[in-house]
């Protein structure tokens, strides 16, 4: 496993890190607690040492699970989790002030329940689980990141930007006031390379890549013939005829890709890590299997630039979130 700087917190990371929203039981189904924590501590065994959680997936269920783990890991293992919208609206809504989303009293409420889940008195990172620029004068959010750093309670503060919106968080980075940004990076969504992440390697500021394998998409393992629970959260990411443009798009992709070393997972992971800007990338893994494989990952290293010019090409407008 390597390690990379997360900007100017100065953590030394994984740089394959633990995503950990599959493992809060809700919204993505087929995971069991026991795979779960067999797969985090299997991961925390071949070198990752950073998670990211937060207190909606699951209601906190996700930060119990991953407090169990580190609080056992007998090694350094830096923990980030989220303080979700108090109007429970993903992403962020235009126009909406930050006193329906994030008032000042209750980012600090939420951090203590955080903290209270995971058996720590403090938590390495706490972001904001949306953000929306119209906020970026507001007092609230500044003063809770000052108050929790004071206090202990957390060593580093950061957003999660909105899905697809890489942009929007560009002059919340020229404030200073952050030290990292969480953003959705993978093979079909390549935006984040053009404005945001000469910005943070210029002002040092940590890369947490999200969705690296596109809820799935970018497994390879998904046609027009896969089903889905009503109750799981693909069933909604992949309706319609988005499955058949996911396989049609995965097909092309692969075509490209023949004669190139590694599955597809496995190349769209060191895609992620290809990037400098990139501190960690955050793949969810409720399987001992999956954890295994991501983490070897790392040891491939960055791609070659041929391979990186054929992904270039495969980048895909699209926003399946809606």
């Amino acid at each position: 496993m390597r390690y990379r700087k997360l900007g100017r917190t100065n953590f030394e990371v994984s740089e394959i890190g633990y995503g950990a929203w599959g493992i809060g039981g809700s919204m993505w189904l087929g995971g069991a607690d026991d795979e779960s924590l067999r797969a985090l501590r299997t991961a925390l065994g071949l070198g990752l040492n950073f998670i990211d959680t937060a207190l909606a997936y699951g209601d906190g269920h996700s930060e119990q699970l991953v407090g169990q783990v580190v609080r056992g890991a007998g090694k350094r293992v830096y923990v980030a989790t989220k303080v979700p919208p108090k109007n429970q609206l993903w992403p962020a809504r235009p126009g909406i002030g930050i006193d329906r989303v994030f008032p000042y009293s209750y980012i600090i409420e939420r951090t203590e329940r955080s903290l209270k889940n995971l058996g720590m008195e403090t938590v390495d990172l706490q972001q904001l689980h949306v953000w929306n620029p119209e906020w970026l004068d507001r007092d609230d959010w500044r003063r809770a990141a000052e108050d929790l750093k004071r206090s202990g309670k957390i060593r580093a503060f950061g957003v999660s930007i909105n899905d697809h919106q890489p942009d929007s968080a560009l002059e919340l980075i020229q404030t200073g006031l952050i030290d990292t940004v969480q953003v959705i990076y993978n093979i079909f969504d390549q935006t984040p390379e053009k404005n945001l992440y000469p910005l943070c390697l210029e002002r040092n500021i940590g890369v947490l890549a999200r969705v690296p394998l596109d809820e799935g998409a970018l497994t390879g393992t998904i046609d027009e013939n896969t089903r889905f629970d009503p109750s799981d959260f693909r069933a909604g990411y992949f309706q319609g005829d988005r499955k058949k443009q996911v396989a049609e798009h995965v097909a092309a992709l692969k075509l490209d890709l023949a004669g190139v070393d590694g599955n597809l997972p496995e190349i769209a992971l060191r895609f992620c890590i290809s990037h400098p800007a990139v501190s960690t990338v955050i793949p969810g893994m409720r399987t001992v299997k999956n954890a295994t494989a991501n983490c070897a990952v790392s040891d491939k290293g960055p791609l070659d630039a041929r391979t990186l010019a054929i992904l270039r090409r495969h980048a895909w407008d699209k926003n399946f979130y809606d």
